[in-house]
């Protein structure tokens, strides 16, 4: 991983400037990737011209009254993915000066890359805004009694300012809790929508913002796909009606850097999905499709163990010259073999 420690502050005023003037004094010199991930608009990235796999991770430094979601939405993460790449680090209560990991180093999702794809398992969502560039952005997705349905569809209308309508479900709910929900929520503070929408094909699920930033990232919506405020608005100046929405699950992904690095990514299934699942197999899965008729030196345990800790983690899976595998009588014939002599 190629990091740059750099403070919260000593960032914000780094894009505001420019990083050109910084890498030009040779300030930045040591860490060129953070120039490559940075230079381009929030959540931008140049698609590379082989592999996929895009960004650098890097780290920050805690200043006395950051919180981890502050610095999540600052750096285009969600509460997830900065809970799981910090673990040790408090989400509302960092020490000052603690070195905080931003996990901006993705491998792009198995899907054509056309319009907008949604990675649910992974909280994020990639648009394929123009050629050779996409752009990514954490979103919430639908808690488990209201799962977000997987499935091509397409944007339709985009409306600013929305009122939002309750469902009966939830109006039931806030009646009973002694809280009766109002029939029309108009555009405001209180409008969970906040103030940018965009209509699917998929009869009443949108992708929209929120009046509650602090969760996105997380699994709390009932289907739609929020976004931070700021992340709804750019797309809803840019999305043309008509854009293809491709709904997927991907829990494990893996792909090739330019320079020859095989990446793997690793995320909790969704719970609705676990009955009957087998990761490590759905790993393997995907891993033979990358490989093609080929099949590189893996290091099958460091496999397993992205697999068991699912923390979203962009982790190499070639073997290096100094690892050699331990001696066995005989050599796998395929990846299934090969996972079952490292148990």
């Amino acid at each position: 991983m190629s990091t740059l420690t750099l403070t919260s502050r000593g960032v914000r005023h780094a894009l505001a400037i420019g990083l050109g003037a910084l890498f030009a004094t040779g300030a930045l010199a040591a860490t060129p990737t953070y120039d490559a991930v940075h230079e381009l608009p929030r959540g931008h990235y140049a698609l590379p011209e082989e592999g996929s796999v895009i960004g650098e991770s890097y780290t920050v430094i805690v200043e006395e009254g950051d919180t981890l979601i502050d610095i999540a939405r600052e750096h285009n993460v969600g509460y997830e993915e900065i809970r799981m790449a910090n673990p040790d680090v408090s989400i509302w209560a960092p020490y000052a000066d603690t070195e905080v990991t931003i996990p901006s180093r993705r491998v792009l999702p198995a899907a054509d890359r056309e319009g907008i794809v949604i990675n649910l398992s992974e909280l994020r969502l990639y648009y394929y805004s123009k050629p050779g560039v996409v752009e990514t952005y954490p979103i919430s997705v639908g808690r488990e009694e209201f799962s977000t349905p997987v499935g091509v569809t397409k944007t339709t209308i985009k409306v600013k300012d929305p009122a939002w309508a309750p469902p009966a479900s939830m109006r039931r709910e806030a009646a009973e809790r002694g809280e009766p929900a109002p029939s029309i929520v108009p555009a405001g503070p209180d409008n969970p929508l906040g103030r940018h929408a965009i209509l699917l094909g998929i009869p009443s699920y949108l992708i929209h913002g929120t009046n509650k930033p602090a969760g996105v990232g997380m699994r709390v919506s009932r289907g739609c796909i929020r976004m931070f405020p700021e992340d709804i608005e750019s797309l809803y100046e840019r999305v043309p009606s008509g854009t293809q929405v491709n709904i997927i699950d991907q829990p494990f992904k893996a792909g090739w850097t330019a320079d020859g690095e095989l990446l793997a990514q690793s995320y909790p299934a969704l719970e609705e999905n676990r009955e009957g699942f087998e990761p490590l197999m759905f790993a393997i899965d995907k891993l033979t499709e990358v490989f093609g008729e080929e099949q590189p030196p893996v290091d099958y345990k460091r496999l397993r163990t992205i697999v068991e800790r699912s923390d979203g983690q962009a982790i190499s899976l070639l073997r290096t010259a100094e690892e050699e595998p331990t001696p066995a009588p005989s050599a796998p014939r395929n990846l299934y073999e090969a996972i079952a002599v490292v148990r």
